[in-house]
């Protein structure tokens, strides 16, 4: 990785941090094709079964996108060529469209998270803030909606009419009413973030991989699908974990009294 984004190897966890704090870690098209990299990276490594992801400093997150370069960019980039590029992309940071990470990731939002910056969080599975945490999508107030994930994710994750209410609004909301909606699972003092992200990201690895990527990918698919075939998915998903090492290392731990050890077979 650059500068621009740092990855960190912790053991089976990965610490991926945008390290732009001059910019409140806003992501211009360099960054955010590192971080894209970040994310393959990350999910092509088979000793990587968790992913944090916070920015540096004590101000922001992620501002979401460096307008100034996409303004830029947009002018001056045939319209065929920018839509290939950057709109039918994998989206802002890499994981808010195509990519499909199947491990968790979690993200460390350790103050600003506006628009693009909001966006990439939505896409992580579990979000923690710091007690200075701040969400806005302010795209209504440019002329503009939310374009990687706001529009679709924000209302499965806060419920229809707080999700109204921010993406309409553009306002902002802090850490306490972002946990109160469920934008945010915890809230932890600046100090604490990190540790705290990185101790539960530990935890999650210690868990059987197969069936945490396979209850994942149950939970994202079933958006849309009937009840009767979410539960024939989930179903399926579960016989498909039957014949797993992971599954009798498990059942065999259990009987045994131990702490499992998984492998992802």
């Amino acid at each position: 990785m650059s500068d621009d984004i740092l990855y960190e190897t912790h053991g089976p966890v990965r610490l991926i941090t945008i390290n732009r704090p001059d910019k409140m870690n806003s992501l211009d098209f360099a960054a955010n094709e590192q971080l894209v990299a970040a994310f393959e990276q990350f999910k092509k490594d088979e000793a990587a079964r968790v992913a944090v992801i916070t920015g540096a400093g004590d101000q922001a997150f992620c501002a979401g996108a460096d307008l100034k370069t996409y303004t830029m960019a947009f002018a001056t980039t045939p319209a065929s060529e920018f839509r290939e590029k950057y709109t039918d992309g994998y989206g802002l940071g890499g994981i808010t469209r195509g990519l499909e990470v199947n491990k968790p990731i979690i993200a460390a939002i350790n103050g600003y998270a506006m628009s693009g910056g909001l966006e990439i969080a939505l896409a992580a599975d579990i979000r923690f803030g710091s007690t200075n945490a701040a969400f806005a999508f302010q795209d209504v107030k440019w002329g503009f909606h939310p374009c990687d994930g706001g529009c679709v994710r924000l209302p499965l994750i806060v419920g229809l009419g707080h999700a109204m209410e921010m993406i309409l609004s553009g306002e902002r909301i802090g850490a306490e009413q972002a946990f109160r909606i469920g934008l945010l699972n915890r809230i932890y003092s600046q100090g604490e973030l990190k540790s705290k992200a990185m101790e539960y990201a530990a935890l999650l690895a210690s868990r059987a991989p197969l069936a945490q990527r396979f209850a994942k990918d149950v939970m994202l698919k079933s958006f849309g699908l009937s009840l009767a075939e979410a539960l024939r998915l989930e179903s399926r998903s579960f016989r498909d974990l039957a014949n797993t090492k992971d599954l009798a290392e498990g059942t065999t731990a259990f009987r045994e009294k131990r702490a499992a050890k998984f492998e992802g077979r």
